[in-house]
C-alpha cells in the first residue's frame, strides 16, 4: 500500500523546524552570505530542540527519529538558508552516520553523543587534492607503531571540520599486492600535528565552514580504528549513499525557496499593464519550477524510507541527488530571470540560490558519478 502521508511526529517536525526557518535562519541568510560568519547562535538553539542527533539513538543522546524526518529537517534549513542545511546535513550524514553505522558502543558513546548533544559538530576525512571523484586515490597513510597509528597526509573541502573535536578520516593502511587497503579512523581535532585551515574563497555556501586538514605524524590509538581494517573504502561508499539523500533534500529547500520568490514576484511585478503572472510564458515556467520540485522531493522521501525500512537504496539516493541538484541550478536560473534585473541584485537573494545550488551538482559524488553508480545500478 502507497502512503504518502507523513506520520504525526514528521508532521511536528516539520512545523516546528519551518516555523524556526523563517523566524530564526532566514532573517539572517544575506548577512551571513556577505561575511561569511558561521552560525554558531543558529546551531545552539537547534541543539536546545533535540536536532543535533535527530536520527539516531536515544542511547547517545539522539532523537530517535527517521531519515525521512532528516530530510525534512535538512530541506526546511536549506530553504532558509542554505549554508545551515549543509551544515546540517555533513553533521548528521557524514559526521554522526558513519560513527552509528560502523563504530563500537564504546565509540559511540564517546563520539557520537558529543555529536548528537551538540557539543561537537560532525565532520568527515575524505577528499584529497588527488582523490575527488576517484577517492581510491587517496594519499594519506595511517603507519603502525606499536598500539599506534601514525597518520600523515592532508584532506581538503571538508566541512564543518573548525567546529568538530573529532572526525573520521581515511588513510592507507597497508598494500596488498599493488592495491591500497583503506581504512577509517577516528582523530581528535586537537590531537598533536594535526592543523585545521578556514581559508577557501568560494563561490556560495559562504556561511558554511570549509576546510583543510594537515596531519603531520599525528599519533593515535589502534582502538581509534572505525569499523574493520581495510574496509574503510566500503564503509564510505555506505556513508555516502545516505549524505546523498541529505543533498537531494538541501536542493529541493533551495529550489523550493527559489520558486516561492519567483512566484511572488511574479504576482506583483507589473509591465505592459498586466502582472507578470499573466502571462502565459511565466506561468509554464512556474508550472515546470512546481512540478520538478515535487517530483525531486517524492524521489527523497522515497530514498529515505527505504533507507528507513532497511531495504537497498543507493540506486534512489544516486538518483535524487543527481535530479534534485540539477533541478535546483534549473529552477534558480529560471528564478532570476523572472525577476529580470533585479534577480541579478544580491538583496533579492534568488541569486544566492544558484551560487549555493552549484555545489550541490559537485559534492558527495559529482552528476556525472550519479550516472555512473545508477548505470551499474540498472545493470549497464
Amino acid at each position: 500500500m502507497l502512503n504518502f502521508d507523513l506520520t504525526e511526529e514528521q508532521q511536528m517536525i516539520k512545523k516546528m523546524i519551518r516555523e524556526f526557518a523563517d523566524e530564526v535562519v532566514a532573517p539572517g541568510a544575506i548577512e551571513r552570505d556577505r561575511t561569511k560568519k558561521f552560525p554558531v547562535e543558529v546551531f545552539k538553539q537547534l541543539s536546545e530542540m533535540g536536532m543535533m542527533g535527530l536520527p539516531f539513538s536515544e542511547e547517545y543522546g539522539g532523537g530517535g527519529a527517521d531519515t525521512i524526518s532528516f530530510a525534512i529537517v535538512t530541506e526546511e534549513l536549506s530553504r532558509a538558508c542554505a549554508s545551515t542545511g549543509i551544515t546540517y546535513s555533513a553533521h548528521i550524514s557524514l559526521g554522526g552516520a558513519p560513527l552509528n553505522l560502523f563504530g563500537t558502543e564504546e565509540q559511540k558513546h564517546t563520539y557520537l553523543t558529543p555529536i548528537c548533544t551538540g557539543e561537537s559538530f560532525g565532520a568527515f576525512g575524505l577528499t584529497e587534492s588527488n582523490a575527488g571523484s576517484d577517492a581510491g586515490g587517496t594519499q594519506t597513510t595511517a603507519k603502525e607503531d606499536g598500539d599506534d597509528y601514525v597518520i600523515s597526509g592532508s584532506k581538503v573541502f571538508i566541512t564543518n571540520a573548525s567546529y568538530a573535536k573529532h572526525l573520521a578520516i581515511t588513510a592507507i593502511t597497508g598494500n596488498e599486492g599493488g592495491k591500497k587497503e583503506i581504512s577509517a579512523i577516528i582523530v581528535p581535532t586537537n590531537a598533536e600535528g594535526f592543523t585545521v585551515m578556514d581559508n577557501y574563497e568560494k563561490m556560495g555556501l559562504n556561511a558554511s565552514n570549509t576546510t583543510e586538514l594537515v596531519l603531520d605524524n599525528v599519533r593515535v590509538p589502534k582502538e581509534n580504528l572505525l569499523g574493520t581494517q581495510g574496509n574503510g573504502f566500503r564503509q564510505f561508499l555506505v556513508t555516502l549513499d545516505g549524505g546523498r539523500i541529505g543533498i537531494g533534500a538541501m536542493a529541493v529547500g533551495i529550489a523550493q525557496a527559489a520558486f516561492d520568490r519567483a512566484l511572488r514576484y511574479s504576482k506583483e511585478r507589473k509591465q505592459f499593464g498586466k502582472t507578470l503572472s499573466e502571462f502565459q510564458i511565466t506561468q509554464f515556467k512556474l508550472a515546470d519550477m512546481a512540478m520538478k520540485i515535487e517530483l525531486a522531493r517524492t524521489m527523497v522521501h522515497k530514498a529515505a524510507w527505504l533507507k528507513d525500512q532497511g531495504r537497498p537504496f543507493s540506486k534512489e539516493a544516486s538518483m535524487c541527488k543527481l535530479y534534485a541538484s540539477e533541478i535546483a541550478m534549473e529552477v534558480a536560473s529560471e528564478a532570476i530571470q523572472i525577476h529580470g534585473g533585479y534577480g541579478y541584485m544580491k538583496e533579492y537573494e534568488v541569486e544566492r540560490y544558484m551560487r549555493d545550488a552549484k555545489l550541490l551538482e559537485i559534492g558527495e559524488g559529482t552528476s556525472e558519478v550519479q550516472r555512473m553508480v545508477i548505470a551499474r545500478l540498472i545493470g549497464c
